[in-house]
């Protein structure tokens, strides 16, 4: 066995340097990587040597690129090609576009952690409309409540969490519970920053995907990341621009659900905030048949009708030997992937935001609608602030309906993040324990804590024993003793 270190993550400064020191250098692209790997499977040379041969032929390598992945159709090559990539002064509208692709990883500017200082974008749509003065009157408006509500809500929480707040040390958390709690006051035309590392197959997606959006701020964010990435593989990112499927698929489906829809009433505006509306039947069973299948020779169908004739007893003694080693942060087994859970959920736009990061789930989300109401936090309630707050709403929801009635799509800038949205969301057992991990904790943030946990009771319900060990990581402790006491 011989394992070699390929490449890794280089500031872009750090290249520049290079270059300047060295002159033009060819091979410093990642092209150089993904055209070795192409090879592998042609060639008897090791991979070292494929990738030393495409460092010093990279016009070659790049043309094998073309081969390769565009007439011959193998795109996961480009895959090996990644970027990471500065993005800086976007609104938190377009964040929740840019996000949607599943295979990239994001780091986003925290709300939690950073109190913000009243930048906001002015959309395209609204300078053309000639609303900026009611725009930007609104948004200052939520901005300058904002820091108002911060200032009241940090006695309040520091009040509140006594205990916490005699150790010196907790004093930036304490101070992130108040912002976190004020955010839901501003709008998503605040701006943001992200980092985000992504590889070349998904990249030319999303510059087709976001080019074909009716935002101009999306469709300026594709021009600008195709700027900055096509010099660097012009072999992998070569078709960049929305086809007619990007353009009306989406569009089309619009009109059509509207017409289909038009005898229904988009349902009731009380918040059933988590609907479980769909499992996997005999979700248990399955489940304990795929630890049988992997743990066995017999084929699944054998495996399937043994878990379906389990006693209670055998069955739950299976799940416990599946559990019995587990620790707080184990991934839980493979198997679990094996039953699906699909909810409905009612959620702000400061719920959503943590939401979409789990993505090994399937997301499907509505536009913001404001006729689903807000979602006010408690500690607004419990200040006596409510009043003031839904104030702002009513300010906010004045400036949507008269934007709305030009641009649908650009009056959601002007909505804050305590509005709400409807998204149908699916994953597996196995992504449900994660979620629980995370989200049920008590270091959660209280509003996706409390979606979590009222996903989880439902999930409980059809398939208790292959969730009898998903919490969060404060209570697994306590979890675990209960069905494994100590002898």
């Amino acid at each position: 066995m011989k394992i070699l270190l390929a490449g890794y993550n280089l500031d872009y400064d750090i290249i520049r340097s290079l270059k300047e020191k060295s002159g033009i250098q060819q091979d410093l692209t990642p092209e150089t990587i993904s055209a070795a790997y192409a090879r592998i499977s042609r060639s008897p040379k090791t991979v070292n040597e494929l990738r030393e041969i495409a460092r010093e032929e990279v016009d070659k390598a790049r043309q094998s690129n073309r081969n390769i992945v565009f007439e011959m159709g193998h795109s996961s090559v480009a895959e090996h090609a990644v970027f990471n990539i500065d993005v800086i002064g976007v609104s938190r509208l377009l964040v929740e576009e840019i996000e949607k692709f599943r295979l990239c990883s994001f780091t986003e500017k925290s709300q939690r952690y950073v109190l913000f200082n009243k930048d906001f974008v002015i959309p395209e749509e609204i300078r053309q409309a000639n609303l900026t003065d009611l725009f930007v009157s609104t948004v200052e408006a939520q901005n300058d409540y904002y820091h108002v509500l911060y200032e009241k809500l940090r006695p309040y929480i520091f009040e509140k969490h006594k205990f916490l707040a005699e150790n010196p040390a907790n004093k930036s958390m304490l101070e992130g519970w108040a912002k976190e709690d004020a955010r839901y006051a501003i709008s998503m035309a605040t701006q943001t920053q992200l980092g985000m590392t992504i590889n070349a197959r998904n990249l030319e997606l999303m510059l087709r995907r976001l080019a074909a959006r009716p935002l101009a701020e999306a469709r300026e964010y594709s021009k600008q990341l195709y700027a900055v990435t096509k010099e660097i593989a012009p072999s992998l990112i070569r078709y960049t621009q929305a086809t007619d499927y990007d353009k009306f698929t989406r569009e089309n489906l619009h009109r059509q659900a509207s017409s289909l829809l038009s005898n229904h009433s988009p349902g009731s505006k009380k918040s059933s905030e988590a609907q479980l509306t769909y499992f996997s039947p005999s979700a248990d069973n399955r489940i304990a048949a795929a630890f049988l299948f992997s743990s066995s020779a017999t084929n699944y169908s054998q495996c399937l009708k043994t878990a379906n004739n389990m006693t209670p007893r055998e069955k739950r003694s299976l799940f416990k030997t599946a559990f019995a080693n587990l620790q707080m942060h184990d991934s839980v087994l493979r198997e679990m992937e094996n039953a699906d859970l699909q909810f409905e959920l009612i959620l702000s736009s400061s719920c959503f935001a943590q939401l979409k990061r789990h993505r090994m789930s399937t997301i499907i989300a509505q536009e913001y609608n404001p006729q689903l109401g807000v979602t006010v936090p408690p500690s607004i309630k419990a200040i006596g602030d409510q009043k003031a707050f839904m104030e702002i709403m009513r300010q906010t929801q004045k400036a949507y309906e008269i934007i709305k009635k030009i641009n649908p799509l650009a009056a959601a800038y002007v909505l804050t993040n305590a509005h709400r949205k409807r998204v149908l969301m699916k994953f597996n057992a196995r992504e449900m324990y994660h979620l629980a991990r995370l989200r049920v904790d008590a270091h959660a943030q209280w509003d996706i804590r409390d979606l979590t946990e009222k996903m989880l009771k439902q999930a409980r319900k059809v398939m208790p024993l292959t969730l009898m060990m998903a919490c969060g990581k404060d209570s697994f402790p306590k979890l675990f003793l209960k069905h494994f006491p100590r002898k």
